[in-house]
């Protein structure tokens, strides 16, 4: 029949989303904890949790990498998007001290490219590495025309657990609490519509170099993964809270651990802004408030904990690769004056 039709004619080519799942089954492999039943092409991952905890508390977290993906796509740089995917996931669910298990990952294009899938799940092999979290699963959707050619959208989900009795709620922390910022690797995944129209004002010089690294290195740079270094500092205790931030910036996350009747006092003279966050404030002209309630403006994550642990936290995280420092204290407060940045 020659008008016969066909999926592959409509748009679908399972043969290249079988040759997909072949290429990568090494890299998934490579992140399999000794918890992981199967392999990977079954209907659903196994994890076997009997032995590991004695009352675990399973922590979820599921994010996307924003239009952080529309500047991956122009620039041709797909082999690190996975890594900042992998970090929004398990950067939230670290909040609470839970170890992430595992990670499953959801791409959606509308014709596959099996190239630029192998790239991108690549860097989601990378990223469950870094963060000791096993990828057992995962869905490649090919959609003919729901997204531009070229064009791909992803999202992840990870699943974490720790033991109840050692969660960080938050209800530890008070008053008089340091506030510890730990270094960011750049923007990681938030406030990339606002950074691509500074840059399409700018002329998107994207070859500029600030301090040695050029425009596109430095918003390109992966999130950072901050699971192993909070965790063995969590070991050490004393942590009474931890905070990601994220979309918010630092006014709005780290406040969001904080118990009612607290606040947090934040000294802006002790954060200096890397260069990417500095060209992008001034090529913007983006006020000082918008910066600090849109970036992360170099502080990726927040450690709240007694001044006399600071010490001791600070010298862990440098052995990580870190750096930190005290941008704030924890404060009695209440209403609408819960932040105060000075």
């Amino acid at each position: 029949m020659s008008d016969a039709l066909t999926y592959r004619a409509a748009g679908v080519d399972i043969d290249a989303g079988n040759a997909l799942v072949e290429r990568i089954k090494p890299l998934v492999k490579r992140t399999f904890r000794p918890e992981v039943m199967g392999g990977l092409g079954g209907f659903g991952g196994l994890f076997d949790l009997s032995g590991s905890y004695r009352e675990p508390v399973l922590v979820s977290g599921t994010d996307g990498v924003g239009t952080k993906l529309k500047l991956a796509q122009m620039l041709g740089r797909h082999d690190t998007i996975g890594i900042d995917l992998v970090g929004m996931c398990v950067n939230d669910v670290l909040v609470q001290g839970a170890e992430p298990l595992f990670f499953l990952d959801y791409f959606a294009t509308g014709k596959l490219d099996v190239d630029t899938a192998a790239a991108v799940v690549g860097g989601i092999a990378q990223g469950c590495e870094l963060a000791g979290c096993a990828l057992i699963g995962g869905e490649t959707a090919e959609m003919p025309d729901m997204y531009p050619p070229g064009e791909y959208d992803l999202a992840g989900f990870t699943v974490g657990a720790v033991e109840k009795s050692q969660m960080l709620t938050g209800e530890a922390i008070v008053a008089g609490d340091a506030i510890l910022g730990v270094a960011s690797s750049g923007p990681h995944s938030n406030g990339y519509s606002l950074i691509r129209r500074i840059l399409d004002r700018a002329g998107s010089p994207l070859e500029l170099e600030l301090d040695g690294v050029t425009l596109a290195d430095a918003l390109m740079a992966p999130t950072t993964i901050y699971v192993k270094s909070m965790l063995d500092l969590i070991k050490v205790g004393s942590v009474h809270g931890m905070a990601h931030i994220t979309g918010g910036g630092l006014r709005e996350n780290i406040i969001r651990v904080v118990p009612a009747g607290l606040g947090i006092a934040l000294d802006a003279a002790t954060i200096a802004l890397p260069p990417v966050f500095d060209w992008l404030m001034r090529e913007g002209q983006v006020a000082r408030e918008e910066m600090w309630r849109t970036f992360n403006c170099g502080i990726g994550f927040t450690v709240i904990l007694p001044h006399h642990a600071v010490s001791a936290a600070s010298a862990l995280l440098e052995r990580h690769g870190l750096a930190s420092a005290i941008i704030g204290e924890v404060v009695t407060a209440s209403g609408d004056e819960r932040v105060r940045i000075s």
